[in-house]
This record gives structure tokens, sequence and C-alpha cells, in this order.
């Protein structure tokens, strides 16, 4: 197991309600991640089969009815970083945007030494979503926007490249839609510090990587899977996903947990 050596805190403003979120971090020995509200001693624990929806991120819920929303950036920093064992406390219900993607998170997480394998023995697919055993792991993204840049856009990533370029892929969204998100009482949080809009022929913001919205894609599907308690980037696996999204990650990452 691998966690933090002591508490961390970190604090910020959630992308969808706007609300300031102070989140503390503390080291678990009990394997799996943890989230707590401040009103509850009841854990929502990080796993596939507590999603209760996916409509624009992605949510956990308990028996209590309580939840916790827009997991995946923490995820994804969870397992670029190795930990596996963390007890998550939280002020309001939604994790802290941050900066729009895990580099923050990721910043603050100890990294571990290693991070546990596993192998597959045959392909399994799901909803756009598909794996095929493989020596090491390959993701390949593909994403067909309204857009100049992201129409039929393949990206693909494995642990010999950077990382940084999927860590730090901010969260997109098309900036025709803001408005209407928002008289809706969601994307409260949104800047254009942490999120990419999508204009007719470019964006809001300049980029921190080539197509680095297909970039984020991947970092949300890392965190996805992650919710099957094993570490993704530890698959001995060629991953593709064609214009998938969150549901289709969770429902996949459900299949994998079988």
């Amino acid at each position: 197991m691998q966690t933090t050596g002591k508490e961390i805190t970190i604090s910020g403003k959630g992308l969808m309600s706007g609300r300031e979120c102070s989140v503390n971090l503390f080291p678990s020995e009990e394997k799996g991640i943890r989230f707590y509200l401040s009103n509850s001693k009841t854990p929502i624990i990080a796993c596939a089969e507590n999603v209760v929806s996916t409509d624009n991120c992605v949510v956990l819920g308990n028996s209590e009815g309580l939840k916790v929303v827009l997991v995946e950036h923490f995820m994804a920093a969870c397992a670029f970083a190795g930990i596996d064992s963390l007890d998550v406390c939280l002020s309001s219900f939604e994790l802290p945007i941050l900066d729009g993607s895990a580099a923050e998170w990721y910043k603050i997480l100890p990294n571990a030494e290693n991070i546990e394998e596993t192998t597959f023995e045959k392909p399994l697919a799901s909803n756009n979503v598909m794996l095929m055993p493989a020596n090491e792991l390959k993701i390949t993204y593909c994403v067909n926007f309204d857009h100049p840049e992201l129409k039929n856009r393949w990206v693909s990533f494995d642990l010999s490249q950077d990382k940084t370029q999927i860590i730090e892929a901010r969260t997109f969204g098309y900036l025709k839609d803001l408005e209407r998100f928002q008289q809706a009482g969601m994307a409260l949080g949104v800047t254009q510090e942490n999120t990419v809009g999508l204009t007719e022929d470019g964006y809001t913001t300049a980029l921190r990587s080539e197509f680095e919205p297909v970039k984020h894609k991947i970092l949300d599907l890392i965190g996805d899977l992650y919710l099957t308690g094993m570490n993704p980037l530890g698959f001995k696996v060629h991953i593709i996903a064609y214009n998938a999204g969150h549901k289709a990650h969770v429902e996949f990452a459900r299949l994998v947990s079988q």
C-alpha cells in the first residue's frame, strides 16, 4: 500500500458549484481511497459501483445518499503518484477544480516507487472503450468534436512519453454552451485559467500542449479506470477509446472490475 506520510491540506472552488471547498488528505493503513464529508462519518468509497452520475463529471455516492462531485482529476493524480490508500475529508460536496487538470493534486502527493502491474488474458470491450493484452501500457483516444483541430483526432500515450502533458491537460468545453450551463446553475466555477474554451476556430486560451483537450480525455479515462481499485498505469494492455466520455469510462471500469 502507498499513502501520504502526513496530513496535506488544499482548497479551492468547485467547477460546477463555484463553492469553496477545503480538502484534508490523511494517510491511511487501509487500502482504498475514501471520501468523507464534514457532516458524516460514513465514507464514500472510490469504486465504480458507487458512481451515481456521469453527467458532466463523475459523482460518487454512499448508502446515506451523500455525494462527492468531480473526483476524476484527483483520482488520476493518485494514479500517477501511485497512491492507493488515503482518507480525503471535504468541507463541501465538490472537490476543487484548482487549475482544471490533475497538476496541483499531483504536486502535493508523494510519489510511490512502484505501481502494481495487472495483466489481462483476453480483450475486453464496452461502449466505445476496449482493451487488448499487451506487453506494456498504451492508451489511444479519439475524439470527433465540432472543432477544426478536433475532428477525428487521435492521440496516443504510453509511459515512455512525458506524463506531464497528460497530468497538466485542463478540462474544456464549448464557449457557446457556457451561458446556458451557468443559467442552469452549473459551471459556476469556470474561469479562463481552469478551462479551455472551444470556439468556432480556436481556443479561449493558449494550450499547454498540442491537442490538450484530447489529452484531458486520457486524463479523465485514467482517473475513471482507477475506480476499478487497480491502477490503470500498471495495466499491461492497449486501451482504445473512441468518442467516449465518463459514462462509457465508468461502464468499462465496472466490466474490468468483474
